[in-house]
């Protein structure tokens, strides 16, 4: 990537940032033309591949930065700091409602990079998705309490159940075009309620009350 689109103003590196996800996110890789992005982004077709050198260039990067984005801003909410999961996931929640504002077309965008069909789009996608998830499921893991969940509880599973449950939601956001941060944050509230119904020790869910 050419370093000149980092010297670029911050406005206008977030606007092809955003036009990038918003063509991606409605296209499948290849039938998403850069003249359509650079034209979203209010510059010409030449200057965007002055500042990436192809397609696929453009498209990991965004990729990469989805994921960059998302640990960045878990961590100024201190989602890995908390020894209760439940807190954990009000901050995640604030964290992402904080995302979608700056990049309103980054989930659909992160949904549809993950189930794209082009080879090898999708084995630098997956290679990347592992290496990401697993940071982000270590760091959120490691100062979980035990003892607040009931027992015997696999504590692993249930944080991938709660992610697959979370992503499913979102796929069928992306799929319906309802991707309104105002209805995902009372829904995902719900989600909470719903799991610490489940998952907390009797104890734990009389003292929260």
């Amino acid at each position: 990537m050419n370093e000149k689109f980092f010297s670029l103003p911050a406005e206008k590196q977030q606007a092809i940032i955003n036009a990038g996800y918003r063509v991606f996110s409605h296209n499948s890789y290849k039938n998403s033309p850069m003249s359509e992005i650079a034209g979203a982004a209010g510059i010409s077709k030449s200057l965007l591949f002055h500042y990436f050198r192809n397609k696929m260039e453009l498209y990991l990067f965004l990729w990469n930065k989805c994921a960059e984005t998302t640990i960045d801003f878990l961590t100024r909410y201190n989602c890995y700091g908390q020894k209760d999961l439940f807190e954990s996931m009000e901050r995640g929640m604030k964290a992402k409602m904080e995302i979608i504002r700056l990049y309103p077309d980054m989930g659909s965008f992160t949904i549809k990079a993950f189930y794209e069909k082009d080879p090898a789009i999708s084995a630098a996608i997956q290679e990347s998705y592992r290496k990401y998830f697993n940071l982000k499921a270590d760091r959120t893991r490691l100062n979980f309490d035990p003892e607040l969940f009931i027992p015997g509880l696999d504590v692993a599973m249930m944080y991938r159940e709660m992610y697959w449950a979370a992503e499913g939601y979102l796929w069928e956001a992306v799929q319906r075009g309802e991707t309104d941060a105002a209805k995902m944050e009372k829904d995902f509230r719900k989600l909470i309620e719903f799991w610490k119904s489940i998952y907390l020790r009797k104890e734990k869910k009389n003292g929260s009350d």
